[in-house]
């Protein structure tokens, strides 16, 4: 994988007071997304100037790619080669595209009607994209030379049954080829094991087992312990899986712009050291949480 999964102790704390790593001087106005490769390198989309960001963690000053022509880019995914994937919605002719590292050109890889509120690319190169709008989850693989996608999720009808979604959003697929996704107008996180049309619920409302009740999830990543991350976004906070459960990370009380909290987050990452970076629209800004120790209780 080209992104972070930390191998975080049971124990791991995080400062709750966190850095604006970026303020809307430089993502603008409504940031919705972030990846963090396993240098540390950090991308996110400046939607008022149209420009994907890239920066190292350790320096503050960025370099930029324009985007052009392209609009309403919500998600972004970068492989291990530097290509960086982002959705363009357009009203007639909505697409995945690619940017080349190589050639610094632009190539439309995916056909899609509506714009994709997450992007990941599994081990296979299998390229999968949330349609919220559409209730669904679809993919293609990039070594095809058809750029027509499947579903894989959801039934493109809203719906809480086990086969279907409402407005799904942050996607992550497992080194087994399993598919994780924040069914958010369900207010739970769905397991669709590879080769199932049935998914499980594992977190959030009519979970198989006590989790924790979410509202409106929309982030979601593993770590390398596959213990759930999750972004729950209309109670603005960040809840975290271990040994124990779950337990809120960030934003656990008034939803407002200090340092400890959050407004509606939408997205988060890793970097390799385990810090989290989480994307915080409504305050127009990125948040950086440091990793403290693992010397902590998990509560």
């Amino acid at each position: 994988f080209s992104f972070n999964q930390p191998n975080l102790s049971s124990t791991a704390t995080w400062n709750r007071n966190a850095i604006t790593f970026a303020n809307q001087s430089i993502v603008g106005e409504w940031p919705a997304s972030i990846f963090i490769n396993t240098n540390n390198t950090i991308y996110t989309i400046n939607q008022d100037e149209n420009k994907i960001l890239i920066w190292n963690e350790n320096n503050l000053n960025f370099t930029y790619i324009p985007l052009n022509d392209f609009l309403s880019s919500l998600s972004l995914f970068v492989t291990s080669n530097g290509d960086i994937y982002f959705d363009n919605e357009h009203m007639s002719n909505s697409t995945v595209q690619r940017w080349d590292s190589k050639t610094h050109t632009f190539e439309s890889v995916m056909n899609i009607n509506s714009s994709c509120y997450g992007l990941f690319i599994d081990i296979n190169d299998d390229l999968y994209c949330s349609l919220g709008d559409n209730h669904q989850v679809v993919k293609r693989n990039l070594k095809s030379s058809s750029m027509t996608s499947i579903r894989v999720a959801g039934t493109g009808y809203e719906g809480s049954n086990p086969n279907e979604l409402k407005s799904p959003i942050g996607i992550f697929v497992d080194m087994n080829l399993n598919l994780f996704v924040a069914d958010r107008g369900n207010h739970r996180i769905q397991l669709c094991l590879y080769g199932e049309e049935n998914a499980i619920t594992v977190a959030g409302q009519r979970s198989y087992k006590l989790t924790i009740i979410l509202n409106g999830p929309s982030g979601i990543t593993l770590d390398a312990n596959n213990y759930l991350f999750i972004v729950d976004t209309w109670l603005s906070r960040v809840v975290g899986e271990g040994p124990y459960g779950f337990r809120c990370l960030f934003g656990c009380y008034e939803h407002v712009s200090q340092s400890n909290q959050l407004k509606e987050p939408v997205a988060m990452s890793f970097d390799s050291f385990g810090n989290m970076f989480v994307v915080d629209p409504d305050n127009d800004r990125i948040q950086k949480f440091s990793i403290e120790n693992s010397c902590g209780k998990w509560i």
